[in-house]
């Protein structure tokens, strides 16, 4: 909403971080496809700068549904506009320029699974992960502020699912705190983790009934 509000600074900032934030999802949809490398990352450039030029995000509606459906949506019909008009997308022109690593996101397209999932699963799944991502980069700075950088990277693996090396015991003694310590540490971690997911979801739907929902699928979709 805020990104589609003009040409304020607010706005600006919004379309920016949004685009920082979405451009893989939809590089990894646009590339699933079936488009090479090169005209995926000519396609993904061309819809993120039709956003910044406020052709899409001029028909966001809130009260329509979840900012990852419409998204999806935009792209869909971007693509087949695409088609239509049967041409190669030519690079730079005078769109504006979003900054990105084209080979950091070839490099991770291809580490994807090369299960036949759909390219509306790649896309739901990379959305997920980005969230993700997004509130353990918040979660870092936060702890970074707050003085627990170190104690914050050591225990960053324990709070989500994923599979661990170290024992609570073994990691105690190398923190120097005692074990119930560290498990109330890794507790409160993971708390603050969820509510910032939630946060982050509540940006992406159009009513509060909606968070939990989106939550569920988003866990399910990271989950698999």
């Amino acid at each position: 909403m805020a990104a589609g509000r003009g040409d304020s600074a607010q706005a600006v900032d919004a379309l920016a971080q949004l685009c920082r934030t979405y451009w893989y999802p939809v590089y990894a949809f646009v590339r699933r496809q079936g488009h090479e490398s090169h005209d995926a990352e000519d396609l993904t450039q061309e819809f993120f700068a039709r956003f910044l030029a406020k052709e899409y995000f001029g028909r966001a509606d809130p009260m329509l549904g979840r900012f990852r459906s419409f998204l999806l949506a935009c792209v869909k019909n971007f693509l087949s506009e695409q088609r239509r008009q049967a041409r190669r997308l030519k690079r730079g022109g005078r769109q504006t320029i979003i900054s990105w690593d084209s080979q950091t996101a070839e490099e991770r397209y291809r580490s994807e699974p090369a299960d036949p999932v759909t390219p509306e699963q790649v896309y739901d799944r990379r959305w997920a992960l980005t969230l993700l991502e997004t509130v353990l980069a918040r979660l870092a700075e936060q702890q970074s502020a707050a003085g627990n950088k170190q104690v914050f990277a050591r225990l960053k693996d324990y709070l989500w699912g994923e599979t661990r090396q170290t024992s609570y015991a073994e990691m105690a003694e190398r923190l120097g705190m005692t074990e119930g310590a560290v498990k109330v540490t890794v507790h409160r971690l993971r708390r603050r983790l969820r509510d910032l997911l939630r946060e982050e979801v509540a940006h992406t739907v159009a009513v509060g009934e909606e968070i939990d929902e989106e939550l569920r699928h988003l866990i399910g979709v990271i989950r698999g």
